[in-house]
C-alpha cells in the first residue's frame, strides 16, 4: 500500500515513521453507538501480532506536549533517556508510544472512550456502561486480521483504574494486564480518603476531560501527525456539551458513604485471573498507590507479580527501566517468547533512601513476611515516640483547621533502618465538637532536623507517608481489618460526643524509605493537609499547567472543600490522649537485613 491512502472499507491508512497506521477505525458497541480508535501497526498485510490496547478520555489524537505542555517540559528535560530513540510525535497522556512498541512486533489499539476525543457519546467515567465498551473493544481486538488473538492491557492513571474493571469481566481474549500506578477502591482511594472528601475530581474534570471532550471541534485541539481535530470534526454548543457529560463531582459529592454507586464501579478482584504485572509509586499518595497494593494481593491470577519504584507518576513508565519490565512481561504472555520472566521474583522492589537513591531487591510476598511490625509509642508529654509504651497519661490539643498540628519524634536512629510496607496509627482522640478530621503524616528530618522529602507522583516534595480519618467514620469491618491495614466500613456517620474520648484506627498508605543512621522518623498529626514547610514561599512553588492549585507537598489530592469540613465543626479543639490504658502508636513496617 502506497505512504497514504485508504485501507478496509476506506478507512484512511497510512505509514508514518515506519508504522501502519489506520485512523478513526469504528468499533460498534452493543447499543449502535461507533467509538474510534487509532490502530499502529507492523506495514505488514499478512503477520498477526499481539495488542496492546488503552481505552480511556484523554484523547487519542491529543499529543502530550500540547496538552500537558509543562509535564512535558519536566519529563523531558528530566528524563532525556526516556524520549531518546523517538520522533514523539505519537506521545499521549498516559500511553505507550507507537514508535517504541511496534517495532517489536506490536500492534497497539488506542480507543477514545464514549463522549471523548472522536468518539461520540455521552462520558460517564468508570461506569458499567463504560467497562462494557472496553470490554467489547477488547473482544473486536483479539479478532482483526492483524491481531494473534492475545490482547494486553497497559497505561498510567485512568487507563490502569478501567483495567482492575473490565479485567473482572473476564473478556476471552483478554491475555495479560499491567495497570501503572491506578487505584481500584472508588471509595477509600478517589472519592474519599478516610471519609475525607477530596476536591481533586472536579478540578480534573475542568483541565483534563472538558478539554478534549467530543463535540469540541475546531475549539479543541488538533493532531500533530494527521490534523484532524482530536476532538472530531462537529461542534456542538455548551448546552450540548454539558447534556454529554455526567456531571462527576455532583455524582461523588452526593454519596457520602460508600454505597451502590461506589459499588458498581469497584472491582471484584478475585475475579481477575489473567496475569498481572501491577506498578506501584512509593509516593503515590494519597490516589494511586494502595489500589495496585490491594489489587496484587486480591486478584486471583495465579501469576501475578507486584513491582514498585520512585519519582515522577509518568517517569517509569517510559524510562528504559519500565519499558524492558513491561516488554518482558508482555513478550512472555503475549508471544510465548522464553525470556526468564517466570523467574522473575513475584515482588521487585526498588528499595528508597534519602536523594532519591533507589536499590533493587527481589522478594517472595507482600507484606514482607519477615516485617517486624514494631509500635512506636507516643507521649504527648514530651512530644515524643519511644519503643516503649509511656506508663503515665499525658495529652496534647491543638486546633483542627488553624493549626499545623503536633509533632512527636522517634530519637536519632543508631543504624540504617528500612520501614516497607503499610504503616497504620493508633490514636486515642477526643474533640470539642462532634467531629474531627485527622491527618497522620510520616515523616523524615536530617541530622541538623532539615526535613527530608521526596519526588511524588505529581508534587516534588512529599512526605515518607499519609493517612486519613474523618472521627465519624471511625467503625471498622472486623473482617477485613488486619493490625496493619485498618478497614473501615464507612457505611454510617458516629457523630462524637464532644469532650468524650475515642479510641481511632488510622490506615496509612504503605511505601518504602531506608532511614540512615542519624536521622529521625516523626509523626505529625494535624487537621488539614500536610503542606511542604519551603512551599510557604510563593517564590518556590511548584505549578504544572494541568492542575488547578500549585503543588505544596499533596499534589492535587487536596481536602479543602469549604462544604465538606465546616470550620465549626472541623476547627474544633483536637485532644490526643497518650500513656497508660490509652497507649496511642504508630506501627512500623521495620525490615530487618538478611544474614549473609
Amino acid at each position: 500500500m502506497p505512504e497514504g491512502g485508504r485501507g478496509p472499507r476506506g478507512l484512511r491508512s497510512e505509514v508514518v515513521n515506519n508504522i501502519r497506521i489506520d485512523w478513526d477505525v469504528p468499533i460498534v458497541m452493543d447499543d449502535g453507538l461507533i467509538l474510534r480508535a487509532n490502530v499502529y501497526r507492523p506495514d505488514n498485510d499478512t503477520g498477526r501480532f499481539p495488542v496492546i490496547l488503552s481505552h480511556g478520555p484523554y484523547g487519542k489524537d491529543l499529543a502530550w506536549q500540547d496538552g500537558y505542555p509543562s509535564v512535558w517540559k519536566v519529563f523531558s528535560q528530566g528524563h532525556p533517556e526516556a524520549i531518546a530513540g523517538s520522533t514523539n510525535v505519537h506521545q499521549s497522556w498516559e500511553v505507550l508510544d507507537p514508535e517504541r512498541w511496534v517495532p517489536d512486533g506490536y500492534v497497539l489499539v488506542r480507543v477514545d472512550s464514549r463522549g471523548a476525543g472522536r468518539s461520540p457519546g455521552r462520558i460517564d467515567h468508570w461506569s458499567p456502561r463504560e467497562t462494557k465498551d472496553f470490554h467489547d473493544c477488547i473482544e473486536w481486538s483479539g479478532i482483526q486480521n492483524w491481531s494473534n488473538g492475545k490482547v494486553g492491557l497497559a497505561g498510567i492513571s485512568y487507563y490502569a483504574v478501567n483495567q482492575w474493571q473490565v479485567a473482572a469481566m473476564k473478556p476471552p481474549h483478554l491475555a495479560a494486564i499491567c495497570p501503572w500506578e491506578g487505584f481500584n477502591d472508588f471509595y477509600r482511594e478517589m472519592s474519599h480518603h478516610g471519609g475525607i472528601y477530596t476536591s481533586f475530581m472536579g478540578h480534573w474534570y475542568d483541565l483534563q476531560i472538558k478539554i478534549i471532550q467530543h463535540g469540541l471541534g475546531k475549539r479543541g485541539y488538533k493532531s500533530r501527525v494527521n490534523g484532524e481535530l482530536a476532538s472530531g470534526p462537529n461542534e456542538l454548543p455548551d448546552t450540548e456539551l454539558v447534556k454529554n457529560r455526567s456531571d462527576l463531582e455532583a455524582d461523588y459529592w452526593g454519596h457520602a458513604l460508600d454505597d451502590d454507586f461506589y459499588r458498581a464501579r469497584t472491582p471484584d478482584l478475585s475475579q481477575i485471573d489473567v496475569p498481572l504485572l501491577s506498578c506501584a509509586n512509593w509516593g503515590g499518595q494519597p490516589l494511586h498507590p494502595r489500589g495496585n497494593y490491594m489489587g496484587y494481593m486480591n486478584v486471583g491470577s495465579k501469576q501475578k507479580w507486584l513491582e514498585c519504584h520512585g519519582l515522577e507518576h509518568w517517569t517509569h513508565f517510559y524510562t528504559p527501566y519500565g519499558q524492558a519490565l513491561q516488554k518482558q512481561f508482555f513478550d512472555y504472555f503475549l508471544k510465548g517468547a522464553k525470556n526468564g520472566w517466570g523467574r522473575r521474583p513475584k515482588v521487585m522492589l526498588q528499595v528508597r533512601w534519602p536523594g532519591e537513591k533507589f536499590v533493587a531487591r527481589g522478594e517472595n510476598e507482600w507484606p514482607l513476611k519477615r516485617t517486624k511490625w514494631t509500635k512506636s509509642y507516643i507521649d504527648a508529654s514530651n512530644a515524643t515516640l519511644d519503643r516503649k509504651a509511656p506508663t503515665k497519661a499525658a495529652k496534647i490539643s491543638y486546633n483542627g483547621m488553624s493549626s499545623d498540628g503536633v509533632t512527636f519524634m522517634l530519637p536519632p536512629a543508631t543504624e540504617d533502618t528500612e520501614l516497607t510496607g503499610p504503616f497504620a496509627a493508633k490514636l486515642f482522640v477526643s474533640s470539642s465538637t462532634a467531629d474531627a478530621d485527622l491527618f497522620a503524616v510520616v515523616r523524615l528530618f536530617s541530622p541538623d532536623m532539615t526535613e527530608v522529602t521526596f519526588k511524588g507522583t505529581v508534587d516534588p516534595h512529599t512526605p515518607i507517608a499519609q493517612g486519613w480519618l474523618r472521627a465519624s467514620h471511625r467503625k471498622l469491618n472486623k473482617k477485613k481489618s488486619k493490625a496493619w491495614q485498618p478497614w473501615h466500613s464507612h457505611d454510617e456517620h458516629q457523630p462524637l460526643t464532644p469532650d468524650r474520648v475515642y479510641e481511632l484506627d488510622v490506615e496509612i498508605h504503605p511505601t518504602c524509605i531506608v532511614v540512615p543512621a542519624g536521622y529521625r522518623l516523626a509523626l505529625t498529626l494535624r487537621g488539614k493537609d500536610y503542606v511542604w514547610p519551603g512551599a510557604k514561599d510563593s517564590d518556590t512553588q511548584f505549578k504544572l499547567s494541568n492542575f488547578a492549585k500549585p503543588l505544596t507537598g499533596c499534589g492535587p489530592f487536596l481536602h479543602d472543600l469549604e462544604k465538606d469540613r465546616p470550620a465549626k465543626i472541623y476547627d474544633g479543639t483536637v485532644t490526643l490522649h497518650t500513656g497508660g490504658k490509652r497507649a496511642s502508636y504508630l506501627l512500623l513496617p521495620v525490615i530487618p537485613g538478611r544474614r549473609k
